[in-house]
């Protein structure tokens, strides 16, 4: 029994069923249970235990209504839900790089358990993986009014919740990582979609300030909430609950009834062609600039230098985001000229970059071309921004997209969407419940693919370079692009497939990027 000593007690974990060579141990406590008395309140400390606690499976996930294959759901009732995993190849004392995973799911669903995420083939390489879960939806995001004189509770119900549970993670991983092996003076912390802007979040807050030295960025996503935007959210997701939009009722309403009523205001959002940007991009949480914990959105905060230069970056998105929004159901039916022309007035997009888009597309359906749009606003302009913001005020950046089109169900052809890259960069392809994403079992120039990731990855954790040249101080393009062997244009540019960066990253030069507030 492979025994770790942490600062609140032993655990014990198991071997990986990936690598019996690695141990799991699944389920630790980092911060209190967040209900009760520390409902809505700021991550407390763990209670100490006697003895050696047996951390075989993963905790409880947040409150949420998601069911995603091969994850657990949230049953009313779990409370314990702050907890972290960790695969280990080492011993204490053998200071190996830490690579700490902040999963996605639109600030409001997704667990660290995700089938995806299993850390075993990446520790195998000789790296530390710790995830994390983290409060979502209102418990996570949602903003608390004051209590009838109370005065401000900001302090004792900030917003932002979300992002303190993941600071309280990173604390946990920098005074207890090394029982397991890890070096807490080489952490790198990454993310995919809301976890990817979460971690660019982490970046210009001062409370995670030593926490990491490096940060992974996947498909981060343009969504930040104002003040005002989270106060209309509190208000419309109370509305539904049947409850007043005070602290005092939303402290007495159960969980489950915010998840319901949160979803009934998504529901709406989608249903109703009216509702504006939400009919499009029906995410109603995610961080909040609040003034406190969060003074901007990471891309001002980079842009106007405070984010930390000294953190190294590394970004990464796909080609194809927005596909994956369609395949699942949950994208708005554009399909028509005159539908578009709404969307571009719903997000204030100028008319010389739709028809740049139609210019670029005219092969294509009115609908591909509206997925093209949207992905590139919510996640591909957006996170290559971030990359050059950071490079030019002085910080190490390094750019990638994620291209590969090739293997997969012969009667669907693969895309390049979102979420696509995260099964390669952890090796965890062979897992039945993310063939779905992949397009189908992998094949063997898949798996060569995932082996190229994963050792980026390592080497990205280990020494700061993935294996590619650095953004110039001006924003110079010098990206990677992840494909197979055997697919045309290997890891260099392709500008017949990667129309975006053919020619339409001119048009968003042009007519800039709205921020995204749900």
């Amino acid at each position: 029994m492979d025994v770790f000593t942490t600062k609140s007690g032993a655990v014990h974990g198991r071997p990986a069923e990936r690598d019996p060579r690695v141990t799991a141990v699944l389920g630790i406590p980092y911060a209190a249970p967040p209900f009760g008395p520390r409902r809505f309140r700021e991550p407390g400390p763990v209670p100490a235990w006697d003895g050696v606690r047996p951390c075989l499976s993963f905790g409880p996930v947040a409150p949420q209504s998601a069911e995603l294959p091969g994850a657990p759901g949230w049953k009313p009732g779990d409370e314990d839900i702050l907890t972290v995993n960790v695969w280990t190849p080492g011993e204490p004392g053998e200071a190996l790089p830490v690579l700490v995973w902040i999963h996605g799911g639109a600030f409001a669903f997704g667990s660290s358990a995700q089938p995806d995420f299993d850390g075993a083939a990446l520790a195998g390489l000789g790296l530390v993986v710790v995830s994390c879960n983290y409060r979502l939806g209102f418990e996570g995001f949602g903003h608390v009014p004051d209590g009838s004189g109370s005065g401000d509770v900001r302090e004792v119900c900030p917003d932002n919740r979300g992002l303190l549970d993941q600071i309280a993670a990173l604390e946990w991983v920098r005074d207890n990582i090394a029982a397991f092996g890890g070096d807490a003076d080489r952490v790198t912390v990454a993310g995919q979609s809301a976890g990817a802007t979460s971690v660019a979040c982490l970046m210009a807050v001062e409370r995670a300030r030593g926490l990491f030295r490096r940060a992974a960025l996947h498909s981060a996503v343009n969504s930040c909430a104002t003040a005002e935007s989270a106060a209309r959210t509190t208000r419309e997701v109370a509305g539904a609950a049947g409850i007043p939009a005070t602290r005092e009722a939303l402290l007495a309403a159960p969980p489950e009834v915010l998840v319901a009523a949160s979803d009934a205001v998504v529901e709406a959002c989608r249903r109703n062609p009216e509702s504006g940007r939400r009919h499009h991009d029906p995410a109603i949480f995610g961080p909040v600039v609040d003034g406190a914990l969060l003074s901007a959105d990471p891309l001002t905060a980079a842009s106007t230098g405070a984010t930390r230069s000294g953190v190294e970056l590394l970004v990464c998105r796909t080609t194809e985001e927005y596909t994956l929004f369609e395949a699942v159901g949950s994208s708005a039916d554009i399909g028509t000229e005159d539908r578009l022309d709404v969307f571009a007035r719903d997000f204030g997009l100028p008319a010389a970059l739709v028809r740049g888009y139609r210019d670029r597309t005219a092969d294509t359906s009115v609908r591909e071309t509206y997925l093209a749009i949207q992905g590139d606003l919510c996640f591909a302009e957006y996170g290559d921004r971030l990359a050059e913001a950071h490079a030019r005020a002085g910080g190490t950046a390094f750019l990638a997209h994620f291209d590969r089109r090739s293997g997969g169900f012969p009667a669907r052809p693969v895309r390049a969407w979102h979420c696509a890259d995260v099964p390669f960069a952890f090796g965890t392809l062979d897992d039945e419940n993310v063939h779905f994403l992949v397009g189908g079992p992998p094949g063997e120039a898949d798996r060569e693919l995932s082996a190229r990731m994963m050792r980026s990855w390592a080497e990205f954790a280990a020494s700061g370079d993935p294996g590619w040249g650095r953004l110039g101080a001006g924003g110079a393009p010098d990206t990677h692009h992840w494909r197979t062997r055997e697919e045309p244009g290997g890891q260099g540019p392709s500008p017949e497939r990667d129309s975006y960066a053919g020619g339409l990253r001119a048009l968003w030069r042009e007519a800039g990027l709205p921020l995204l507030t749900p």
